[in-house]
């Protein structure tokens, strides 16, 4: 049965670009950017980018991967 049949979508709920309007680095407290192809949410100022997963992007800095 194919997901057309099945009537279920299985692609990732879109991030709501209005959050950032909200959301800050949790360590820095600075503005944060985008980044649509890899669902990630940057802070130049931390050097962090916090990760999106199903729209929902993930603020915690365990979760958060160092920028080279």
């Amino acid at each position: 049965m194919s997901i057309e049949q099945t009537g279920m979508d299985t692609a990732a709920p879109a991030f709501d670009r209005r959050m950032l309007e909200a959301l800050v680095c949790p360590r820095t407290q600075a503005v944060l950017e985008y980044d649509a192809a890899a669902q990630e949410l940057i802070s130049r100022a931390a050097n962090l980018a916090f990760p999106i997963r199903n729209g929902i992007p993930v603020m915690l800095e365990d979760e958060a991967r160092i920028l080279e």
